[in-house]
């Protein structure tokens, strides 16, 4: 995982970054995250990835709540609800080999780059579809659920737009977890996900 910045504009970058004693699964998302970002054609480990210009690459068409027919008010209200658990949600292939990904509006702009590139590594990483619904007698929607391909997505999703070598080089140079946030696009929850899955907890100023 020790690598050089290699970012021209980078001061650490004839510097050798470290190797942290990260989990074996992790350092998988890790180089899972590198392809997703290698395939979105960047090459600086400083690159802000833009989940939206990669969604369409990958056939996944983003989409207003408001737009999609049939879902009852009670439905949306569900998937709509700021204090809710659902983030977002993508249908099955269409006849034309697309996907519609709905993302909750009323979340943060970050969160929602979270869930699509979520949404997208579920896509990228060939798994298999989860079905959204919504339960009558409660009024709730419901999803079908797999911890271990959920992990999976959101944490290479989450390298993907933060990798190890840029958090450590950020952190290395005594960036607060706002500046890395701001810099990256994501929300500070997400640098502090991605410090406290990497162990990097002590580079933290």
């Amino acid at each position: 995982m020790s690598s050089y910045c290699g970012n021209s504009d980078c001061q650490n970058r004839q510097r050798l970054l470290p190797e942290f004693p990260i989990s074996e699964k992790f350092r998988q998302y890790e180089q899972l995250a590198l392809r997703v970002r290698s395939f979105a054609g960047l090459t600086g480990i400083h690159d802000r990835l833009d989940p939206y210009a990669l969604a369409e690459s990958v056939g996944l068409r983003v989409v207003p709540l408001e737009s999609i027919a049939g879902l009852s008010e009670e439905t949306k209200a569900v998937l709509q609800s700021p204090s809710g658990g659902w983030s977002g949600g993508a249908t099955p292939m269409l006849p034309d080999g697309t996907h519609i990904v709905i993302l909750n509006p009323s979340h943060s702009e970050t969160r929602k780059m979270a869930t699509l590139m979520e949404e997208i590594c579920h896509v990228l990483l060939g798994h298999k579809h989860s079905e959204l619904s919504a339960a009558p007698e409660n009024s709730e929607a419901h999803r079908t659920h797999n911890q271990q391909i959920e992990e999976e997505a959101y944490a290479v999703g989450a390298a993907a737009l933060l990798p190890y070598r840029a958090l450590l080089c950020n952190l290395s140079r005594g960036q607060t977890i706002k500046t890395i946030a701001a810099q990256s696009g994501i929300s500070q929850a997400l640098v502090r996900y991605r410090i406290k899955v990497l162990r990097l907890s002590s580079y933290l100023a």
